[in-house]
């Protein structure tokens, strides 16, 4: 089963999540890389999809799995995305 948010939001530059399990959690926006060359008006504008499965950042055209964010997988420095 994965692992699902109910809330997020962003403060500075880490992003939170409100798990379904009550849990809360966050991580830096720069372990993803679109998210570390964002304005912070861009990385405010996180949003929920997949019935909170996933975050969703449309003018950054960008994706992240709660899933991976909760549990660490981050990109490896060599899957960087050249901007």
């Amino acid at each position: 089963m994965s692992t699902s948010a109910v809330r997020c939001w962003v403060e500075g530059r880490r992003v939170w999540l409100e798990l379904s399990d009550q849990r809360m959690t966050s991580f830096p926006a720069e372990k993803f890389p679109l998210l570390a060359n964002a304005t912070q008006e861009e990385l405010a504008k996180v949003t929920l999809r997949l019935q909170g499965r996933a975050l969703r950042w449309e003018s950054l055209d960008e994706d992240i799995w709660v899933d991976d964010a909760v549990t660490g997988r981050f990109p490896r420095p060599s899957q960087a995305v050249a901007v």
